[in-house]
């Protein structure tokens, strides 16, 4: 068996999402090894670094990116910091795996194209989702013409959060509904159809006192179909996609956080039968996507190959997301401008 020389990460800050879900899962990986982790606040990198075996901890980002055993960074610091520091890993010659949503717009996004293509790094937005088994196999079934073609995809996906000091709730750091949990179901419905919406249209309500979205619904119209959403974050947890075609459906029971340790379950329907007799359901095994996301960075650094998922791609999931901000405040349909791709 060949030896793998293991991709050494560090980790820009101690966020939750980091300490508690990322960090873990990519320890349990065969191509990765967490070796750093910073924080503005050295305390706080040496009490993660500790509970978390980490060999080094660094009072400081920039303290960090000097370290050039360092291969890669991941970056799951607040949204309106994403560019800012995944330009300086670039810089500093570092791969670096970016939380999502990649950027706060678009136009801020621009940049990460040019220094991509000028250091040679690559640099992947985090949608650990994208390489989970069961979208893997969802994408298949639908590209094999399993239920047809494809004609509607909705998603559901919301939680209850009612701290107004949790960064999901921060407008100026870009918190709210869409961009925390809404830009997956625009990302699943990209995937799906394999093309880009034509145009969006939107519905917002937005909190009195923190100005997020915490409601919000969308209508995307693509060239060979339609796609719905709605996002909320003051309501119930659920989570849900649809995909039905013209001879049969494709449902997702978890679609985004998806249990590490409990079956995925995904359930096709030739729609023969509105009771449910004529639904199968397919079972994969407990894995951790979080493990799978890193490691499948990892090899693509060591065998020198692009990552799964595009910067370009992440850009235009982005547009997506801009226009249905904008439709909810002219009423109208909106396009997405991915003319920074041109």
């Amino acid at each position: 068996m060949t030896t793998i020389q293991k991709v050494k990460w560090g980790v820009l800050g101690v966020a939750n999402i980091a300490v508690k879900k990322v960090i873990p899962a990519m320890q349990a990986g065969r191509w990765s090894e967490i070796t750093a982790i910073a924080s503005r606040d050295l305390s706080k990198a040496q009490a993660a670094a500790q509970q978390l075996n980490i060999s080094r901890a660094y009072g400081s980002y920039d303290e960090l990116l000097a370290d050039r055993e360092i291969e890669v960074i991941y970056n799951p610091l607040p949204n309106n910091l994403h560019v800012e520091w995944t330009i300086k890993a670039a810089e500093a010659g570092k791969h670096v795996l970016c939380e999502k949503p990649i950027s706060m717009t678009v136009a801020e996004a621009r940049p990460l194209l040019a220094i991509r293509d000028q250091t040679g790094v690559r640099i992947e937005e985090a949608f650990m989702v994208r390489t989970n088994p069961q979208w893997v196999a969802t994408l298949t079934m639908v590209r094999d013409g399993r239920i047809g073609q494809v004609q509607t995809v909705t998603g559901y996906f919301s939680y209850n959060n009612q701290d107004l000091k949790n960064i999901r709730n921060i407008r100026e750091t870009g918190g709210g509904g869409l961009m925390d949990i809404g830009c997956y179901m625009i990302f699943f419905s990209r995937l799906i159809f394999g093309d880009e919406p034509r145009r969006v249209v939107s519905l917002i309500d937005e909190h009195p006192v923190t100005r997020t979205d915490i409601l919000t619904s969308a209508l995307l119209e693509f060239p060979s179909g339609h796609a719905s959403f709605s996002c909320g974050t003051r309501m119930t947890p659920y989570q849900r996609v649809q995909i039905v075609g013209t001879n049969g459906r494709i449902e997702v029971q978890i679609p985004v956080n998806a249990p590490p340790d409990q079956p995925c379950k995904v359930f096709m329907d030739d729609g023969t039968d509105l009771s449910g007799g004529s639904i199968q359901t397919l079972e994969f095994e407990p894995c951790d996507q979080y493990t799978v996301q890193g490691d499948q960075f990892s090899q693509a650094i060591r065998e020198n190959k692009e990552p799964v998922l595009s910067l370009e791609d992440s850009i235009k999931n982005m547009a997506v997301i801009e226009a249905v901000f904008r439709s909810a405040k002219t009423g109208q349909w909106e396009t997405p401008d991915i003319t920074a791709l041109k």
